[in-house]
């Protein structure tokens, strides 16, 4: 870690705080509102939190505990004066080490980066900020943001605080895993192909893939720092132990960019429903294409029971588009879509790559090949096929207003480091499945630029969390959020895992 924050640790009584740093960023809003303890107080509790656990976890990889301390008496004495104050006032967050922050250095787990102090926030740390939100500490993540795991070269591995055996997800793991053990109010994350919304799965925490493009990108890295493109599908998001936080943080961090604020205003609709019996829920919880552990469904089996007994109207096995088409449109325009950015050497050996396979070969690295270096004609049609399911979903959303459905296969995974990704399974139902199972359900929705929530709804046999994908129509994202909201109501919401 870049600072060790060492506030006294066991030795001193601590303030009333420390018995709510589990609790929702909204609640401890209204709590510093009303000074119920100090923005100081609650820092110092979190940063307590870091030293204690963090060792074991290692979720978060830089403090900036001397700045942030700063600024937490710089609110409380707002806050006294009775000056105006922003919806996160005084409120101590963390943010993912994708994304810029002035001053931090900011590496994306990877070792080009090891050294880079960015000199400007990047837009959503700076709207964080500017909310009145105090950024704290950078979490862990994949090098490059590019695994369903969290370990890098520089910081080592995360683990997951329900089993430490087990990987938090990736690539946004010390998000998840920080917010879980509560080490942190509300964290930043990003998401791809998953990234937001598997390691919320993975630990038992709330999650929003934002409507892609209503969330400023400038500033996450990667693409390289100062890039102004960014790749397709692509949002940044928050994750928290409430879903009304998720709603809390979407309002400061959606919104035009500087340069589209000159015309444009986002306003985003309410809420289709304003009861659990005022929506349409459609679920589709299993598919040959992509099998859903036993463990899994059976969490999803009870959800759909509870929910229904407490006046849901749910319309089962409903399929909006072909999962695996929509797999497919998604991994061919997500991997085209990072060819800028890779090395030449490394593009030109995918491009012998796929042009030495024969037409039959669709194994992973293959697959790989052929998508990053693929033509613009086939990136056009693939964007064509995207559009075509963009219209089947927004049909599916005329009868129905969310859908329920996996965010993967099974639930946390061990730890698995082999070197060859390709060579990596998961387990499902006993049987070996490809590792990259893990993100056909959530690159199905994804690449529809569609907004999704993670909502955790139960446990395993065995004790690990899993958590509901609910997709929503586009620019629709407070639907999701309130129908997760709802759902905690009848199954129950956010639990910390046990010794935390």
């Amino acid at each position: 870690m870049d600072e060790t924050a060492t506030i006294g640790g066991e030795q001193r009584a601590h303030e009333p705080a420390d018995a709510f740093v589990s609790a929702s960023a909204s609640a401890l809003v209204a709590a510093l509102a009303r000074r119920d303890f100090s923005s100081r107080e609650l820092l110092e509790a979190y940063l307590r939190r870091v030293e204690r656990h963090n060792p074991a976890l290692n979720a978060v990889v830089a403090l900036d505990a001397e700045r942030a301390l700063a600024e937490a008496d710089a609110a409380d004495g707002a806050l006294a004066r009775g000056e105006p104050v922003g919806p996160l006032h005084g409120l101590p967050v963390t943010v993912k080490d994708t994304l810029e922050t002035a001053g931090l250095r900011t590496t994306a787990g990877a070792p080009p980066f090891a050294d880079h102090v960015p000199e400007r926030d990047a837009d959503v740390v700076s709207r964080l900020r500017a909310a009145g939100a105090i950024v704290f500490g950078k979490t862990n993540l994949p090098a490059f943001a590019s695994d369903a795991q969290t370990y890098n070269d520089l910081f080592g591995t995360t683990n997951n605080p329900w089993d430490l055996a087990r990987t938090p997800g990736g690539s946004s793991g010390g998000s998840a895993a920080a917010i879980a053990a509560g080490l942190s109010a509300l964290e930043l994350g990003s998401d791809l192909g998953g990234s937001l919304r598997l390691p919320a799965h993975f630990c038992g925490v709330y999650t929003l893939k934002p409507t892609y493009g209503i969330v400023p990108q400038r500033g996450h890295i990667p693409p390289p720092p100062g890039t102004l493109a960014m790749p397709d599908a692509a949002a940044i998001g928050p994750l928290a132990r409430d879903a009304r936080d998720l709603d809390l943080c979407l309002s400061v961090v959606a919104g035009a960019d500087a340069e589209r604020a000159v015309a444009w205003r986002l306003e985003l609709p309410p809420p289709r429903g304003d009861s659990l019996a005022g929506y349409r829920i459609a679920v589709w919880l299993d598919d040959p294409y992509c099998p859903v552990d036993g463990e899994v469904t059976a969490v999803y089996a009870r959800l759909v029971a509870e929910l229904r007994h407490a006046g849901a109207r749910i319309t089962d096995g409903v399929q909006p588009v072909p999962l695996a088409e929509g797999h497919d449109i998604a991994q061919r325009l997500i991997q085209g879509s990072v060819s800028p950015w890779l090395p030449d050497d490394a593009f030109h050996a995918l491009l012998e790559r796929a042009a030495a396979a024969t037409a039959d070969d669709d194994t992973p690295p293959v697959r790989w090949a052929r998508n990053v270096t693929q033509r613009v004609r086939e990136h056009e049609v693939a964007a064509e096929q995207r559009l075509r399911l963009r219209a089947a979903w927004a049909d599916f959303f005329r009868d129905h207003d969310v859908l329920l459905c996996p965010v993967t296969p099974t639930a946390a995974i061990p730890h698995d480091q082999t070197p060859d990704v390709d060579a990596r399974i998961i387990s499902v139902n006993g049987s070996s499945r490809p590792y990259g199972d893990q993100f056909a359900w959530l690159q199905a929705v994804g690449i529809a630029h569609l907004p999704a929530a993670v909502a955790p709804v139960g446990l395993t046999s065995g004790g690990l969390p899993v958590g509901v994908q609910i997709v929503a129509p586009y620019l629709e994202d407070r639907t999701a959020i309130d129908v997760a909201a709802r759902i905690a109501e009848v199954v129950g919401g956010f639990q910390a895992p046990p010794g935390y």
